[in-house]
């Protein structure tokens, strides 16, 4: 889990805790929970390990005990590397959280970096480039001059989409996902962003793709509103989203998912002339198939959708 990756900078501290994780994997959750609060009597200012002492306490359900716990963490490490603030929401009864703090996506994707498209194309079978293109296609993309892969990560779509575009650039907030990328040769630039937190720059796309990045965004409004506004007159967006019920929802996964009428309506208000939402598997999880949303919006009319498989909830 990811607390136990920060070390609490005293090595007893750090055995104990480890121990506490050999309890809990164990099953003895009450014995990991008195080890490891004793640790934290010699480490008050852990954060990462108030933040496993309260997953153990949601294993022994002691919720409030659980959010005291993550509280504390926030209260040590406002910037929340490990989310706590999440893991908080998640346990009330009506989440709150609608984005996550920058610095848990840049910790969570520096870690995951290193097996990173493994886990993910192997794993959990993930064809989230694949499904995009496909679509942007079917919606009349042929080719872009300029176009901005939001998110990039290890270059999946950025290998994916370079055949069909003059100059591509990516976005991504982990240093070492960028590394990864750049070593695909597939960039023409690489750049160290939030997406979540975007100024608007000079620079104007004619196409903008993100897949499988809000997720880890929450509430799209920002985002889509830059998208917007960086795009070519006629340029086109897409992207991928875990499919909810409601307009977003944080689920166990710490990821969250988008409503299909908030996509159409927000996309609407961001003055797109046409919308198309596509149901779609984009990966798995343990097995099961995630249901997903790709969404393909363009600033011009549509022109046609070859597929014409009347699956697509279009907005104009």
């Amino acid at each position: 889990m990811t607390a136990m990756r920060f070390s609490s900078g005293d090595p007893i501290v750090d055995r104990r805790a480890d121990y506490a994780d050999q309890l809990g994997e164990r099953g003895d959750i009450e014995a990991a929970i008195e080890l490891l609060a004793g640790a934290l009597e010699l480490a008050p200012r852990w954060a990462a390990g108030w933040f496993r002492l309260g997953e153990f306490q949601e294993r022994a359900g002691r919720i409030e005990a659980a959010i005291t716990a993550w509280e504390r963490a926030l209260e040590i490490d406002p910037a929340d590397p490990v989310g706590a603030s999440l893991k908080r929401d998640l346990a009330r009864a009506e989440p709150l959280a609608e984005s996550m703090p920058p610095a848990f996506v840049e910790s969570l994707f520096d870690q995951y970096a290193p097996r990173f498209e493994a886990a993910l194309v192997d794993g959990l079978h993930y064809r989230g480039p694949q499904i995009l293109l496909q679509r942007l296609i079917a919606n009349g993309f042929a080719h872009a001059r300029d176009a901005l892969d939001l998110g990039c990560g290890t270059g999946l779509m950025g290998e994916t989409l370079r055949a069909y575009c003059t100059r591509l650039e990516g976005i991504d907030i982990s240093a070492r996902m960028l590394a990864k990328a750049g070593a695909k040769g597939v960039y023409d630039a690489l750049h160290k962003r939030d997406i979540a937190r975007l100024d608007l720059a000079p620079e104007r796309y004619d196409l903008i793709v993100a897949a499988d990045v809000f997720a880890y965004v929450g509430a799209l409004e920002g985002v889509i509103a830059w998208c917007r506004a960086a795009l070519n007159e006629g340029g086109m967006l897409a992207f991928t989203v875990e499919a909810g019920e409601g307009d977003v929802v944080l689920r166990e996964s710490r990821r969250f998912a988008h409503g299909q009428d908030y996509l159409a309506a927000l996309l609407e208000r961001a003055g797109f002339a046409f919308t198309g939402i596509y149901p779609c598997v984009v990966r798995q999880d343990r097995g099961e198939d995630i249901r997903s949303f790709c969404v393909v919006a363009g600033l011009s009319p549509l022109r046609h959708d070859r597929e014409g498989d009347g699956e697509a909830h279009a907005a104009a």
